[in-house]
């Protein structure tokens, strides 16, 4: 997504209404909160981040448990410097193990150990839980559903299509 400054300091702003106000508000809210709460229910049950966790599931997911880093950067919406420090704890804990391409030798694989994997494994249950706690238990199918056409008209995707599996290629 490409930044752009939305209005130059000549232009009066549209501030917003009331009701995009009170949106905005809960939506800050949301963003504040939520990782936090995530976060502490995965350190307290298995010891993880919430991105070492997005890392180690979104390996889980996918074909042979590779992908590129560059690939996994953006399945777990993390940049790369970043990524590449919790890809470093995860391998000193022994759960991913990082090497080049051989077809490319300046691309970087990860790929997820069986450690890794029985890690994930153990994780997800309370992980899911927590979610459903914090969110779907507290929404009516239809909210689901309008949740979900917000997060695509808001991030212009949906997230099951920009993680498509299907359309990662199988690394040797």
């Amino acid at each position: 997504m490409s930044r752009q400054k939305v209005t130059s300091a000549a232009e009066v702003p549209q501030w917003l209404n009331e009701e995009e106000r009170e949106g905005w508000l809960f939506l800050s809210s949301i963003m504040f909160n939520l990782p936090g709460q995530l976060e502490s229910q995965l350190q307290a049950d298995s010891d993880l981040s919430f991105v070492e966790y997005m890392v180690l599931a979104m390996l889980s997911e996918s074909p042979h448990h590779k992908l590129t880093m560059t690939e996994l950067a953006r399945q777990t919406n993390t940049l790369l410097p970043r990524l590449s420090r919790v890809v470093t704890r995860l391998e000193k804990d022994g759960f991913v193990e990082r090497a080049v391409w051989k077809k490319d030798r300046r691309v970087s694989i990860c790929h997820l150990l069986p450690e890794g994997r029985a890690k994930v494994h153990d994780a997800a249950p309370g992980h899911v839980a927590a979610v459903r706690q914090l969110i779907f238990d507290r929404l009516q199918n239809r909210q689901i559903t309008a949740l979900a056409k917000i997060g695509e008209a808001v991030l212009g995707d949906k997230p099951s299509s920009v993680i498509n599996l299907e359309n990662v290629q199988p690394l040797d």
